[in-house]
């Protein structure tokens, strides 16, 4: 969050020369008291310390300690090098002085006490106030009467491994709006969580906002490398929100939200087709990852759309010309089969192939295309598989590798090594259906003058026999079931793809109405119609 804030990480444990309470506690310790000379030690005390050994040594601490002399105060605990560097840092990384500390009564080694100071930083201050305690032990090898050393001593909410910190905050915070203005938040569009602390990251400066000063506890990176959300302690001055425009709509994200609930482990992205306009985003993943933006998995028979177009633009086949469905194909040693309950049909055209998802009918023709060809049509057609995105947030571009062997018959049929997001398959859709490609956005381009990617997209004859082979899958095809009742221009394309490991299928969807196009992905969802399409289904349903 905050990477501009000076911190100081609160050490727990010592090595052991400067542990334990060892000897040059004791010396230290000795000085400050008074019991130097050259009479030799007294002997050594033993047992938890008594009344006046706890008041003393507590009472020194936080003296010292309120007058901000960290050398001082660490020499009377029993790890003096970590609360050194922690009660040195009390006031200069936090900030905190005019630090007043009241003892309270001792009940057995442990003594209350409350703390009063004023956090300053840049003209703006605080008075900061809690109460905190201390136990006071026997040092193990000094024998003295030491405060057990603990961050907690100077903050009851530290932990060993954490830091303090006053400063501006990193970003201002932002307020997000849709394309109409509306306010977008995390409490209202769950889903939005990631992406809107991503945009605040990117946009926070640009969007005129002011930042915050906070005093905070930025805790221990997690044993994952995961960075912890700091803990605010003390506002010491609010922050002014800059405003945001994105090309998101409540209405439309609001219906993503409520269909992907219905399903674990799914994500849809929404797109609309004449701008490539990100229209929303939503994950109900219990990872927490955005799927829908960010996600690397095999797309099935969605990725027909790419592979009809590649046999169209190549001269391969046409809508109405044959591709034979039969029960099994071999390439490369390798068999495919359809999906269980399948048909053959030996006269199947390409339209009726891709109607009925019909894997044999797309296998056959990888004698006919070379290891490049899909990639060549994703990369020059739909703008894939180059990393070139620039959408606003980090977006996966998809991937569409030149495969030799079995790969080339798989990819045909989005499976093999192609890897696609919901996202990507959205915007396969508006390409197909419109015949331009047209980079997504979810922060307008002119915010930040980014670039975005371009693609020659398709030729005219191409897009209307795509447009027309999606038209009947939606309406008498493989997606007729979860597509009925809605009207006007639709198109849809199913698919389910097989990942390692897993028993089940990902489901895959991706569907038109009108102007939107949405593409929904369910790990482990079965069939497309199973889990995806629902939730694409009920997004165009609703995005009116």
């Amino acid at each position: 969050m905050r990477n501009g804030v000076k911190a100081a990480v609160i050490g727990g444990v010592c090595v052991t020369l400067l542990g334990g309470a060892g000897y040059g506690v004791y010396n230290i310790a000795s000085a400050l008291n008074g019991d130097g000379g050259t009479a030799g030690p007294a002997p050594a005390r033993t047992g938890p310390p008594d009344g006046a050994e706890v008041r003393q040594a507590s009472r020194a601490f936080l003296a010292a300690w309120e007058k901000g002399d960290a050398a001082t105060a660490a020499a009377y605990t029993n790890y003096p090098q970590a609360a050194r560097e922690l009660l040195a840092a009390y006031g200069t990384d936090a900030h905190i002085g005019k630090v007043r500390i009241t003892p309270g009564e001792a009940t057995g080694a442990t003594v209350p006490f409350t703390v009063r100071a004023t956090v300053s930083y840049e003209g703006a201050a605080k008075p900061l106030s809690y109460r905190g305690s201390l136990t006071v032990v026997r040092g193990e090898t000094s024998h003295r009467a030491l405060v057990d050393w603990r961050p907690s001593v100077v903050h009851p909410r530290l932990r060993t491994g954490d830091t303090l910190a006053t400063g501006a905050l990193a970003a201002p915070e932002i307020e997000p709006v849709d394309r109409d203005g509306k306010v977008l938040t995390r409490r209202r569009y769950p889903s939005l969580g990631p992406l809107l602390d991503e945009l605040r990251r990117r946009y926070g400066a640009k969007a005129g906002g002011r930042p915050g000063v906070e005093l905070v506890i930025r805790h221990q990176a997690a044993a994952d490398g995961g960075q912890t959300a700091d803990t605010p302690l003390l506002t010491l001055a609010e922050g002014r929100p800059g405003r945001l425009p994105t090309t998101l709509s409540a209405s439309v994200q609001a219906a993503a939200e409520t269909a992907v609930l219905k399903y674990p482990e799914s994500s849809v992205a929404v797109v609309k087709p004449s701008t490539g306009e990100i229209l929303a985003v939503a994950n109900n993943r219990r990872d927490g990852f955005d799927a829908a933006l960010l996600g690397e998995r095999a797309p099935g028979s969605t990725m027909k759309i790419i592979s009809a177009a590649t046999l169209i633009d190549k001269g391969l086949a046409t809508a109405g010309g044959p591709a034979p469905c039969p029960p099994s194909a071999v390439w490369q040693s390798q068999t495919f089969h359809n999906l269980q309950g399948l048909a053959p049909d030996e006269h199947a055209t390409l339209a009726d192939s891709f109607a009925r998802s019909c894997n044999t009918a797309f296998v056959k023709f990888a004698d006919e295309v070379k290891a490049d060809s899909l990639t060549r049509e994703a990369e020059d057609r739909f703008g894939l598989g180059r990393d070139d995105w620039r959408i606003g947030v980090p977006s996966f571009d998809g991937r569409v590798p030149a495969a030799g062997g079995p790969d080339t018959a798989a990819a045909l049929i989005g499976q093999g090594q192609v890897q696609l997001s919901p996202l990507n398959m959205a915007s396969v859709t508006a390409t197909a259906t419109t015949g331009a490609f047209r980079q997504p956005v979810i922060v307008p381009l002119r915010l930040d003058g980014r670039e975005p990617a371009r693609a020659r997209g398709l030729a005219p004859g191409t897009v209307a026999q795509l447009r027309a082979m999606m038209n009947r899958t939606a309406r008498s095809g493989t997606a007729a079931t979860v597509m009925a009742g809605l009207g006007g221009d639709v198109g849809a394309k199913t698919g389910s793809a097989e990942a390692d490991g897993e028993a089940r299928s990902d489901s895959w969807f991706t569907g038109y109405r009108g102007d939107v196009a949405a593409a929904a992905m369910v790990q482990d969802g079965g069939h497309g119609v199973d889990a995806a399409g629902p939730i694409v289904a009920s997004v165009l349903r609703n995005a009116g």
